[in-house]
């Protein structure tokens, strides 16, 4: 935001909290339409424009999301351009019984965290994603990906597919996964086990049949859509 310094007759740009490496944006979908339309320009250009001038984010950047369940008191829908930008959705649901015992136990949130040390410093980062993108990804998976978006898109239970986007994510996403199993290739398997956690999200259902009860998830629309497409050898 932008200061106002009585001394100068100046205003003075202050970075917010966005201005991080990692920011947590904790039950986004709680959020005004107006302040999650503000993280699109952070989310996709790693910048923030103010008062005509664009400043940059720090290298790397990401941001992380947690979201209440839709209907919840309160909750807003996160717009399809803002939800095309995350790069994955993932559902934690529930913890076992033995693990929220431990919670109960050890009481992490007073105790862990304050002796959590990094792992990782921003160059570690950085040097990661030079490695996946340098990651090979054969002409056939490719073609691959390019399939599975143009099927979303074909779909008829399908109001939405996939965005060129999505697609990159996809990619993305398959080069990550073989690059933390240790190869410098992807394999057919990589795409498959990130469709729906890279994809669900960015598509829509029809609603025609829910009077009928015969409406279908997202995660199962893909899942049907991977059955029918063939997988490179």
């Amino acid at each position: 935001m932008s200061i106002f310094r009585r001394e100068t007759g100046d205003f003075e740009f202050r970075p917010g909290p966005v201005f991080a490496s990692i920011v947590l944006a904790d039950e986004i979908n709680r959020a005004t339409p107006r302040t999650q339309t503000a993280l699109l320009e952070a989310m996709n250009e790693s910048s923030v424009t103010v008062d005509g001038h664009t400043h940059q984010l720090p290298a790397p950047f990401m941001l992380i999301a947690t979201q209440n369940p839709s209907g919840f008191e309160g909750t807003y829908l996160l717009p399809e351009n803002q939800l095309d930008r995350f790069l994955m959705r993932i559902t934690l649901g529930y913890p076992s019984a033995e693990a929220e015992a431990r919670v109960l136990t050890t009481r992490p949130a007073q105790r862990a965290l304050p002796a959590v040390k990094p792992v990782l410093h921003a160059e570690d980062v950085l040097r990661l994603q030079e490695q996946c993108d340098a990651v090979k990804l054969d002409e056939s998976l490719v073609e691959y990906i390019i399939a599975i978006a143009t099927a979303t898109r074909q779909e008829a239970d399908l109001h939405l597919g996939l965005s060129p986007r999505g697609s990159l994510a996809l990619a993305t996403a398959a080069r990550a996964t073989a690059l933390l199993d240790g190869r410098d290739y992807c394999t057919p398997e990589d795409v498959v086990d990130n469709v729906v956690a890279v994809c669900a999200h960015r598509v829509i259902p029809r609603l025609s049949g829910v009077a009928a009860g015969q409406s279908r998830s997202a995660d199962q629309i893909l899942s049907r859509l991977l059955q029918r497409i063939p997988s490179p050898a």
